[in-house]
Order: C-alpha cells, then sequence, then structure tokens
C-alpha cells in the first residue's frame, strides 16, 4: 500500500471522533454479558491462506473456554469481519467492531497493509490490540502503546536468516535478492546492512520484477561475484521458483535462504524437478519444527494430538498460525481474569508484565517499552520442502 493511500487511510480516523473514546468496562463478577473480542480476519481474498489457520486456532481456543465455563461465567464471543485483505474494509470493520459492537480487546489484522491502517485507530481508541504482523514500525510503544506483536518482527526474520548464513553454515559470501515492491526493498536493504555489519561480503544484491521471465543473468550475477548463499526476501512463489529452477539448470549447489514463503507448498508445482527444491531454507519455528525422528517439542505435540481429536485439519495450513490464534484467545481472556474485568488499561497492564509467558507458538515476553514479544532465538530455519500436516523439519545444523 503506498503511503499516499495510507495517508488517506488515516485520516479518515477524525470521522470517528468521540465514537472511538474508551468505553467503561463492566467487573467481570457484576455482568454476564459475553467477553467480546473483535476478529479482524481476511477470510476471503488473494491473503486468505493465513486467515484459514489463524481462524481454526481462534475457533478452537474459543470453544475450549466456554466449553469449560467461560471466564468466570462469562462467555467469550468472536466477532469476526472479513477484511478481504483490504485496508479500507479494515479500517471500516475497526471502526464498527470500537463504536458500535464496542468489543473489549482486538486480535489482528493478519497482514500488515491492513494493520498500518488500522493500528492508530486502535491507539486512538485504547483497545487492546494483539496482531503477528511483521512491519517493524507497527510496534512503537509511545505512538501505539496498545498494540502487541505475538510473532517475530521482520527485522527477527532477518536476525535469524543472518545467525543461519553465518553460524551455522559458516559462509561469509552471500547474495541478497528481493522483488521490487516496497516490502521485497525496505527487506533487501535491511538484510545488506546488518550482513556487513556483522562481518559478511555482500557480493551482490538486487531487486527483481516478481513477473520477470528469466532470472539467468541475476543468478548469473551471484555465481560469478562468488556467493555461497542467495538470502531471499519475496512473498513471490513464482520468483522463487524461477531461481530454483535457473539454479538447478545452471548445476549450481548453492542453498536459498530467507523469507516463509520458500517453503509455500504451491512451490511444489511450480519447480521443475523435486530436487530444485532441495537446500531450500525458509523462516520457521521451534514449536513448530519436527526432529530426525520425526517428533515435534512435548507441548507442540500435545496441541497437535488435542486439535485432531477437536476435528481441526492441518494438512492444508500451518500449526503456527493454528497456535498463534490459540495464544491470541488466551492472552487476552488471561488479561481480563488478571485485571478482574474487561476494562482496556487492565488488559494492557497484563500484557506489560508477561515473562517468557507460554503459549504454545512461543514464550512471550513484554514490558510498557517493548511490545515485541516473540524471541528470536525461538527462531529457526526449515527445511522448505518438508511439510507435514502443517510443520517443518530442522534444517541442517541444529542440535
Amino acid at each position: 500500500m503506498s503511503i499516499s493511500r495510507r495517508d488517506i487511510l488515516l485520516g479518515s480516523a477524525g470521522a470517528i471522533g468521540a465514537a472511538t473514546l474508551p468505553f467503561p468496562r463492566p467487573a467481570i463478577a457484576q455482568s454476564s454479558e459475553p467477553i467480546k473480542i473483535g476478529w479482524l480476519a481476511a477470510m476471503t481474498g488473494p491473503s486468505s491462506a493465513p486467515t484459514v489457520g489463524f481462524h481454526r486456532g481462534v475457533t478452537f481456543a474459543t470453544n475450549e473456554i466456554n466449553a469449560s465455563g467461560g471466564v468466570k461465567g462469562r462467555k467469550i464471543e468472536i466477532v469476526t469481519r472479513d477484511t478481504q485483505g483490504d485496508p479500507t474494509k479494515a479500517v471500516n470493520a475497526t471502526q464498527e467492531l470500537i463504536s458500535q459492537v464496542k468489543v473489549h480487546a482486538i486480535w489482528g489484522p493478519v497482514n500488515s497493509g491492513e494493520a498500518l491502517a488500522t493500528t492508530p485507530l486502535m491507539a486512538r481508541a485504547k483497545i487492546p490490540d494483539l496482531h503477528p504482523c511483521v512491519v517493524d514500525t507497527l510496534i512503537d510503544t509511545t505512538k501505539y502503546p496498545n498494540a502487541f506483536r505475538i510473532a517475530p518482527s521482520n527485522g527477527q526474520w532477518d536476525d535469524a536468516v543472518r545467525s543461519y548464513c553465518l553460524k551455522v553454515l559458516k559462509i561469509k559470501k552471500v547474495a541478497v535478492i528481493g522483488d521490487t515492491t516496497g516490502y521485497g526493498v525496505t527487506a533487501v536493504k535491511a538484510s545488506v546492512e546488518a550482513f556487513k555489519k556483522d562481518g559478511a561480503d555482500v557480493v551482490y544484491s538486487a531487486n527483481v520484477d516478481a513477473t520477470q521471465p528469466d532470472m539467468t543473468p541475476d543468478m548469473l550475477r551471484a555465481k560469478n561475484a562468488g556467493a555461497e548463499a542467495i538470502v531471499v526476501w519475496s512473498v513471490s512463489t513464482g520468483m522463487e521458483a524461477r531461481m530454483f529452477n535457473t539454479r538447478g539448470s545452471m548445476n549450481w549447489d548453492v542453498p536459498f535462504v530467507g523469507h516463509p514463503s520458500l517453503a509455500s507448498g504451491e512451490l511444489a508445482s511450480l519447480v521443475e524437478k523435486p530436487t530444485y527444491w532441495e537446500k531450500v531454507y525458509a523462516v520457521g519455528y521451534k514449536s513448530c519444527s519436527y526432529d530426525k525422528a520425526g517428533m515435534l517439542p512435548d507441548k507442540s505435540q500435545q496441541l497437535v494430538h488435542r486439535l485432531t481429536k477437536a476435528g481441526i485439519q492441518l494438512q492444508d495450513t500451518l500449526l503456527w498460525w493454528v497456535a498463534c490464534g490459540i495464544d491470541a484467545v488466551e492472552l487476552i481472556v488471561k488479561g481480563v481474569e488478571a485485571s478482574g474485568s474487561t476494562d482496556s488499561a487492565g488488559i494492557i497492564k497484563y500484557w506489560n508484565s508477561l515473562t517468557k509467558y507460554p503459549g504454545y507458538f512461543g514464550s512471550y515476553t513484554f514490558t510498557p517499552t517493548e511490545h515485541n514479544g516473540y524471541p528470536t532465538d525461538e527462531i529457526v530455519m526449515s527445511e522448505a520442502r518438508s511439510a507435514k500436516n502443517g510443520t517443518f523439519a530442522l534444517a541442517p545444523g541444529y542440535t
């Protein structure tokens, strides 16, 4: 989304005026009304794939909590609005959830384009907000003291990728390639700077149009420059597949390391040979990675058993999306329980006090001055083509 469009969207915030002011929240024991959680979900549209997994987690957690009696007798009510991945629709839905539905907290949006437009609105209303969006600027405890991230930022992804290249693969010469979107340009720039700061030699860097049909020129430049690994920052699986195919036709034994999209299931039908998808390592997570014996960490293994028993499908989604949706609901519920009311300030105060909160996706730590709660040391690289029921094998080199 362009800055000018964002400015237009954010300018609409004035239209809600006093309607975005926080509402008094009754104490839990004084009300039998449900605890309302707004869920800004791109259920349809081009950004809907992650939402499917997140939604399954939200539904699973809500059903479990309500089946056990809710929160001191109050049920959880999820108020879902399909934003279709559109920032304008997300803004309208946020306004409705705050001023008309009067939700007590909001989960989402789940993509950064929407969150750039909605986060300031929620800040004005002082509505507790959890989201998994990666753009670094979405977390700012001065501008958005009510917004908390429960997934890594793009900077943390970059840290994990760089650590794997330098400390595990033990290479020093890298090529960094991204697409020409705003995300791709920003990510490549940050990645190059960080690699250089850590003493690596960035022998080639480029931003390539994702529709470029032939990746040979860029791959040859990277090879001739002596690249020992290719770091990729793009969500375009078509572009990534063409890079894999070119590497294969060149008989170049170089690993790809980077964005989670490198492990997207649709790549299986885009690579010319299955072997071309080997030695590709995508951002992953300890909680959702299986070892050489095919086993997940104990807590994750138990969660998968519970999900399976409840009929929750994992074959067509990712476990971390489901687990993150569960964590979002449970963190809101814990905030209500700890504060003794649905008051916004009480929920936010509780989140600000968390140290290594044991979620299913990760362990979260927040303070009044740090709302990036996901620990970088729980981010790992996965073998891109190893997907099994929404989980992945750890990339080589981990113990």
